[in-house]
């Protein structure tokens, strides 16, 4: 039914791009009205989608485009810039001697039971690395000055080789960042025409490899990333959308495009942040605490965990084959999604992913001139899909063509077609099933008191056969499952990310230097809040980096005034968290702090959730749809979302169909609509 504005409206839009789909979500914020929608990606042409839902978004759901006062975008350009390898041409200036700190990075494999594997190509080669004599000891004490004149034969030989930009990195500049920030003027003046970035105006982080990293990836992506954000201004203007854009954040917040444009590296991951932030938020509403989110697009699977209703949160994601050192909410993600491509190898093993039709051409079901078998095309055939169309009507699924890209692998295995199919399912779980088990084991957690919540466009297709595998007796299925991540964008928070290397033994004389620093931390969050045109209530998360003595990494200690005033606190603190993490504490050894951590908050109103009544009834009459499960056809009701009301229960197996996602409810379970319109499986059993 469309929707008629009225005067005095007031929009708020969240977008997400994924790799297949972006996906659109308008909340009105007086009434509580949504409007969501999916455009397929344009990979030859990004930001032309965002016209196009623009345009629907005013078109089909009267949207007044005018009256948009909160536009938040995630976007992949900076990620897919990586992962494509498309970034800036760079040169890296380093102290003398320090060339090869990217090359030799952590001395690690990516496999180590693999004698084969071999590690990424830095993404600045080796002869674009110049290092200079300029010196710093560590204590930040000045042994030698930068030089002009060897800064300005190096700015000349960079420009010979047709860099784009310079990344300057030196030691002990977290500390002392004057060094970098000499060089880097010294380099404006002789070559004005490359950018610059230095390692401590990036993230300025002890350990020479993580800051040097970081900078660079900041600097890899940020021409495309500055392009795309001038394009995005420049659709907003020429759709007369006054808001200013807002971006998303790996850490699960946002901020400014104008920030973006120099602080690239902490939206690499938004998008995937953006969904667990509206994941916790449909948890929250619905009243549960731990949830364990899955998030199915067209390429990968990203699973994270939401603890006491709150997203994790970490360093060293990985961007492909580098690792991110910015804080980062804490997701796994694998390369099995919705377009993840079957294939037999030379040993006759059937695998999926981690390569994917995307949405050109796309799994071969969606009749765009794929051919390759995906993991769509699998449950097209087994037909847990193709009863109604997807994507609001943009897709309609053809089992033929879906059967025939498989046919090939089913003649090769020697199987039926369906049978074949089922098989890539259950592939696809298990590997699932594993990057799960291992998320549990890191984060000492036992995965069975936890909820499933799958979203985007395929989690719910695989969600509760996932469940079922995992042992796993709840899933929480929100309303609109397919624009969960632009959905997360609508209600998180502006927030900044702050940092200082301290590396000191825990006393008293240290505390004192401690709650001086975070004071400073402190102004420096409030300053970034009002640069980022936010005035209103602030929260303060202050946390530092801690270890035992002799021991070669740090543990988060999340910590506050009241502990900042009695250092056995913090020591108390220390031991407890290491005690919850790894089992063990050592109450006789020293304690180190390395890094002090502040993350300020600016509030963001959240939308009113709509309560609609619940009574238990029964479902509307359903239709019967024939699905291939385990050895067998059985024809399961299928019932449309829309017609679910709150109180409805029906039991499993069942097909929920709905214009973002398709639900697959599998055997022995239960499904219960609430009064926010989620609906709850129950699952009776599980298997083994």
């Amino acid at each position: 039914m469309d929707i008629i504005p009225k005067m005095g409206e007031d929009w708020t839009v969240g977008v997400d791009i994924g790799g297949t789909f972006i996906d659109f979500c308008a909340l009105e914020t007086h009434s509580g009205r949504m409007a969501t929608l999916k455009v397929l990606t344009t990979p030859d042409d990004p930001g032309a989608e965002l016209a196009t839902g623009l345009n629907l978004l005013s078109q089909n759901h009267h949207v007044d485009l005018s009256a948009i006062s909160r536009f938040v975008h995630g976007t992949t350009v900076g990620i897919n810039t990586i992962l494509q390898r498309k970034g800036a041409k760079l040169a890296l200036i380093t102290n003398a001697g320090f060339q090869d700190v990217i090359e030799l990075a952590r001395l690690r494999m990516p496999d180590m039971y693999s004698l084969f594997c071999h590690r990424a190509d830095p993404l600045i080669p080796r002869n674009r690395i110049f290092g200079i004599t300029a010196r710093l000891n560590a204590e930040g004490q000045e042994l030698q000055p930068p030089k002009l004149d060897e800064v300005t034969d190096i700015a000349r030989r960079i420009t010979a080789t047709g860099c784009d930009g310079v990344i300057v990195a030196l030691l002990h500049s977290w500390r002392v960042p004057d060094h970098e920030q000499a060089v880097k003027s010294m380099l404006t003046d002789a070559a004005p025409n490359l950018f610059a970035f230095t390692s401590a105006e990036v993230w300025p982080v002890i350990r020479e490899y993580e800051r040097f990293s970081t900078a660079i990836l900041n600097g890899y992506v940020h021409p495309r990333v500055s392009n795309y954000l001038t394009g995005l201004e420049t659709r907003l203007a020429d759709h007369q959308v006054p808001a200013k854009a807002l971006l998303t954040k790996s850490n699960g917040g946002v901020m400014s495009a104008a920030d973006g444009r120099r602080n690239c590296v902490s939206m690499l991951l938004s998008g995937t942040a953006s969904g667990v932030t509206g994941a916790a938020w449909v948890g929250e509403q619905a009243g549960i605490e731990k949830v364990l989110t899955l998030d199915i697009g067209g390429t990968s699977a990203d699973i994270a965990l939401i603890i006491n209703g709150s997203a994790q949160h970490g360093t060293g994601e990985m961007i492909g084959e580098f690792p991110l050192y910015v804080p980062s909410v804490s997701v796994n993600s694998i390369g099995i999604g919705g377009g993840s491509i079957a294939t037999v190898d030379t040993g006759s093993v059937l695998r999926v992913g981690p390569t994917s039709a995307g949405s050109s051409p796309g799994p071969a079901c969606y009749g765009r001139g794929g051919t390759r078998p995906t993991l769509t095309d699998a449950m097209a055939v087994c037909g847990w899909l193709g009863h109604t169309d997807m994507a609001y009507g943009q897709i309609k699924i053809d089992k033929d063509l879906a059967m025939q890209a498989i046919a090939p692998i089913a003649r090769t295995l020697g199987r039926s077609v369906k049978e074949t199919a089922q098989a890539i399912i259950d592939i696809a779980l298990s590997e699932m099933f594993v990057e799960v088990e291992k998320l549990a084991s890191r984060d000492a957690v036992d995965i069975r008191e936890f909820a499933m919540m799958p979203f985007g466009g395929g989690g719910p297709m695989l969600g509760a056969l996932l469940a079922q595998h995992l042992g796993m007796r709840h899933v929480l299925v929100p309303q609109r499952p397919g624009v969960v991540s632009a959905m997360g964008g609508l209600i998180a928070d502006m927030r900044g990310d702050f940092i200082r290397t301290i590396l000191s033994p825990l006393s008293t004389n240290v505390l004192i230097k401690v709650t001086a620093l975070f004071k400073e931390l402190q102004d420096e969050g409030i300053a970034w809040l009002g640069a980022q045109g936010y005035h209103g209530p602030i929260t303060m998360i202050l946390s530092a980096e801690m270890r035992y003595r002799g021991q070669s990494y740090e543990i988060e200690v999340m910590l506050d005034d009241t502990l900042l005033k009695d250092i056995d606190l913090v020591a108390e603190a220390f031991h407890d968290t290491h005690q919850r993490l790894f089992d063990f504490t050592d109450r006789e050894s020293d304690i180190e702090i390395v890094n002090l951590r502040l993350s300020a908050l600016g509030e963001t109103v959240r939308p009113r959730t709509q309560s609609h009544g619940s009574n238990k009834k029964d479902p509307p009459d359903p239709v019967l749809a024939p699905v291939f499960i385990g050895d067998r056809v059985r024809d399961l009701p299928l019932y449309h979302r829309n017609d679910l009301t709150p109180g409805i229960e029906f039991p499993g197996p069942a097909i929920v169909a709905q214009e973002d996602t398709t639900l697959a409810i599998p055997d022995a379970c239960i499904a219960k609509v609430d009064e926010q319109l989620n609906i709850h499986l129950y699952l009776a059993r599980a298997m083994h």
